[in-house]
């Protein structure tokens, strides 16, 4: 039966080294995979709270209430987006500029949208980094404990495969465990990345039909200047 600890402990130095930075890169994945979860979740919770208010508020002509409403929701990606949108809206109102309020808002959320989906996806990287990179790392520190044993060989100036097969086999580990941290990194990201694309899926869905909403309320003059 393999002893992970017995073989550890007779690992080189280099070796060592590149288990550790997997053991780091192992801990980064699964706070990351766990953080966007419980992300995830709360927004999609807080949004689905926000919709049915925000609904309300706008059937009843309240743009200030929306705001107000929509800065208390910190944690909905869908509250930050409306609430920017009509932010601009009222502010545009207020103090006409060169566009009209509907393109001034189209401008701001689209902005917004591009920031949200950066956040949403914020740490993915890392993680699809980890499922290309982590299977290589292993294969290096491989490939130095193979060398490393050869070395010993030539230094003693004998041996065999008795010899050999214990630091290959102390080697041939480190890929295995540059596996076991790829494997769950990819399945990780690919549920997070699905979920991260249901969320900005809806953020387009919601963006829209306010800008409809907007447009339909406040009549032609909010219409985009030829």
């Amino acid at each position: 039966m393999l002893d992970l600890t017995k073989i550890i402990a007779h690992m080189g130095l280099p070796a060592k080294v590149i288990a550790f930075t997997l053991l780091a890169m192992a801990v980064g994945s699964l706070a990351i995979f766990f953080e966007r979860l419980y992300a995830f979740s709360r927004s999609r919770r807080a949004s689905r709270q926000f919709a049915a208010v925000a609904r309300g508020v706008l059937s009843g002509a309240k743009p200030e209430e929306l705001i107000d409403r929509a800065a208390a929701v910190k944690s909905s990606h869908l509250a930050q987006l409306l609430g920017s949108g009509m932010q601009t809206f009222t502010e545009m109102q207020k103090t006409p500029g060169s566009l009209t309020p509907l393109e001034a808002t189209r401008r701001a959320l689209l902005r917004k949208n591009e920031a949200l989906s950066a956040d949403v996806r914020r740490g993915m990287s890392f993680l699809a980094s980890v499922g290309s990179v982590a299977p290589f790392v292993g294969l290096l520190g491989t490939v130095m404990g193979i060398i490393d044993a050869f070395a010993g060989i030539a230094k003693a100036g004998s041996g065999g495969l008795g010899a050999v097969s214990a630091g290959i086999s102390e080697a041939l580990v480190v890929t295995a465990f540059g596996l076991m941290v790829a494997i769950p990194a990819v399945l990780a990201y690919n549920l997070l990345a699905t979920q991260a694309d249901s969320i900005l899926r809806n953020l387009e869905q919601g963006r829209g039909e306010f800008l409809d909403f907007v447009e339909n309320r406040f009549g032609k003059g909010t219409a985009t200047r030829e």
